[in-house]
């Protein structure tokens, strides 16, 4: 039986690890020829071979971009997974935080994004997937201040992408993941065990914060995906989907 993605191309960036990781995996078994990047080769290398093709991407190299899309083609699902978490206020953010959070988790979707739109266009058909987050214009989180901002941002992109090309056979949707069992995750853990008096202590933290009493799973994220890349979501456009186990209820 063929994979629901059988046929279909895609492009993922920062899928070394993570939920980045998960979806270049989910796709791949899908039946999708998944071309995987990240600037983290090592990582990468795991997943490359069964339908998975790595390449080393710096989405903040604006060059380095254009040239993966020229060596990549025309694909039919894009995937924006690219992001850091800084934990601040406003108080505690720098100019350089502000700035690096904006190249990477928004400016790296536009130029990404800008670069494989031709080919969806040309193609007349395209699913664009952006990883926001409940943490934006969804719900406020303490200490979360310019990633929030920066994945509010991302909403406005989809629905504006969404907007603009709903006749020409392009769909733009955001994944809005709460809190994710991550390696991402667990650096912020382990940022705040001093604070908490240990690593499972800062764990027990965050557990504690979820309506469902647990983590989510990349792999729960990746099936979202997967849905929006295939065409059973073929009426779904300009949305921002939460998945994040009952956090903004």
């Amino acid at each position: 039986m063929a994979g629901r993605l059988a046929g279909k191309r895609a492009f993922i960036t920062a899928a070394a690890k993570g939920i980045g990781r998960a979806i270049a995996v989910a796709f791949a078994a899908e039946g999708a020829e998944v071309v995987a990047t990240d600037i983290d080769e090592t990582a990468l290398a795991e997943i490359a071979g069964s339908g998975v093709v790595t390449r080393r991407l710096d989405v903040l190299d604006a060059p380095a971009i254009a040239r993966a899309a020229a060596e990549a083609g025309p694909v039919d699902v894009l995937v924006n997974c690219a992001g850091y978490v800084h934990q601040n206020t406003i108080e505690t953010c720098s100019e350089e935080d502000w700035a690096f959070a904006f190249d990477l988790n928004v400016r790296s979707a536009f130029r990404v994004t800008k670069a494989f739109l031709p080919g969806m266009l040309a193609k007349g058909a395209g699913s664009i997937i952006v990883i926001s987050s409940a943490a934006s214009s969804i719900k406020g989180a303490p200490n979360r201040f310019v990633y929030a901002t920066t994945k509010a941002a991302l909403l406005g992109f989809v629905k504006s992408i969404a907007t603009d090309y709903v006749k020409r056979g392009i769909r733009a949707n955001a994944i809005c993941p709460g809190t994710i069992d991550t390696p991402s995750l667990a650096d912020r853990i382990s940022a705040n065990a001093a604070e908490a008096g240990s690593v499972e202590a800062a764990r027990a933290a965050f557990v504690a914060r979820q309506a469902m009493g647990r983590l989510g799973r990349p792999e729960e994220i990746a099936a979202l995906a997967l849905y929006l890349a295939s065409d059973e979501s073929a009426f779904l456009t300009g949305q921002a989907i939460v998945i994040d186990g009952g956090w903004t209820l």
